[in-house]
């Protein structure tokens, strides 16, 4: 076999290196980082992104004006209501502020109970995210990385769809293309770069035991509403999923937790940090002592350092793949 001298080696190695440094910080220049604080003005838009038995599900989009042509980040926010309630305007505060930092946030409605049972609610999250990868080029956005924030019962959601993202029963809600006709996506992947999960309710059958503890009626019956028996409720556990090594993917996530959450127990919390270690899953955590379940969704001087803790959740982790 024919030597090459070092000498042409170190000449050719020259020659590629800088080469894959320049088209490497091209592709990272396509996309905007956002900023650490709200620097632009937001525009709000509904659309329908799916269209599931000819029920027609909206989102609510967060734009911010900036002035390039460059990609966005997407991030989709499922809202809260112990699967049973509110909409897709629950997390306005944050996802205007997080628009305001340059990136397009995608709040969306979901199936929920009482005319809906799991996994409807998931698997409407999953197909927001194919809709976003779908459609990324009328949206602007950066199809490669979305991602995904949930609140309580959202959390729980979000978490769900993003370690089972392309599980079967995650697959089927009709979603909406770039040309407004209603198709079921086979091909297109429903995996996500993070997870935030906010006051996550992250193990069902915990928090419906918790609540029949406390008696806390009304979401003793939002959990049989929703799932229907405790079967279903483990089933839907996220540490146990990520302990019997059910899960498909393990993202980065950022997991807040409220000290005086009377909705969702600290000891859940640990236990669902506890089974990502156990997969080696990147975590986050952030503890609020002297605050309420849900204290995010109004104005305080909490919620605008819960706002920063997300940029910079978000920074970071584009930081490191984009």
């Amino acid at each position: 076999m024919k030597r090459v001298p070092l000498i042409m080696v170190a000449f050719i190695v020259g020659l590629i290196v800088p080469i894959i440094f320049v088209f490497q910080n091209a592709v990272a220049a396509d996309v905007i980082i956002p900023s650490t604080d709200s620097k632009y003005e937001v525009s709000t838009e509904d659309v329908v992104y799916a269209k599931p038995d000819g029920l027609e599900l909206l989102a609510r989009i967060y734009r911010p004006k900036v002035s390039s042509d460059k990609l966005l980040h997407a991030v989709i926010d499922v809202h809260p209501g112990a699967w049973c309630a509110y909409d897709r305007l629950s997390g306005r505060i944050y996802d205007n502020a997080l628009a305001a930092s340059g990136m397009v946030v995608i709040a969306i409605d979901i199936r929920q109970c009482p005319n809906f049972k799991h996994p409807l609610s998931s698997r409407d999250v999953t197909a927001a995210v194919r809709f976003v990868r779908l459609n990324a080029k009328k949206l602007g956005v950066d199809a490669e990385h979305i991602g995904l924030i949930g609140s309580s019962s959202g959390g729980h959601l979000a978490l769900l769809a993003g370690i089972k993202p392309n599980a079967p029963f995650h697959q089927g809600t009709p979603i909406v293309d770039e040309n407004g006709e209603q198709i079921v996506p086979k091909d297109v992947d429903a995996s996500v770069q993070y997870v935030i999960a906010l006051w996550p309710v992250s193990d069902p059958f915990y928090r419906y035991n918790y609540a029949k503890k406390t008696g806390r009626e009304k979401l003793v019956g939002a959990h049989i509403g929703y799932f229907g028996d405790e079967a279903k409720m483990k089933d839907a556990s996220i540490p146990r999923i990520l302990n019997d090594g059910e899960a498909e993917n393990v993202p980065p996530i950022l997991i807040v937790q409220p000290g005086n959450d009377k909705n969702v127990p600290v000891e859940m919390t640990k236990n669902l940090i506890a089974a990502y270690e156990s997969q080696n899953g990147y975590i986050e955590y952030s503890f609020y002592p002297q605050q309420n379940h849900a204290f995010g969704h109004f104005p305080s001087a909490e919620t605008d350092d819960l706002i920063n803790c997300m940029r910079n959740f978000i920074r970071r982790q584009l930081q490191r793949n984009i």
